[in-house]
């Protein structure tokens, strides 16, 4: 059962290519807002984790 509606950033506009968030019991969900069927189910600390390594730079070499 999911406690949330789905949030984008409000960087992403009106663009409907973004991610999209929601709580969901004790997990986050995440999808891609133009595919809402495929959604990954996580946990806080491990988004927390995604987002520090994302603004660190950790995983500019993927790019």
């Amino acid at each position: 059962m999911t406690n949330g509606t789905w949030q984008k950033s409000s960087y992403s506009g009106s663009n409907d290519d973004c991610v999209e968030f929601r709580s969901a019991d004790a997990l986050v969900e995440l999808r891609e807002s133009e595919d809402g069927e495929n959604i990954l189910r996580t946990t806080p600390t491990t988004v927390a984790s995604l987002l520090l390594a994302i603004k660190g730079g950790e995983l500019d070499h993927h790019a």
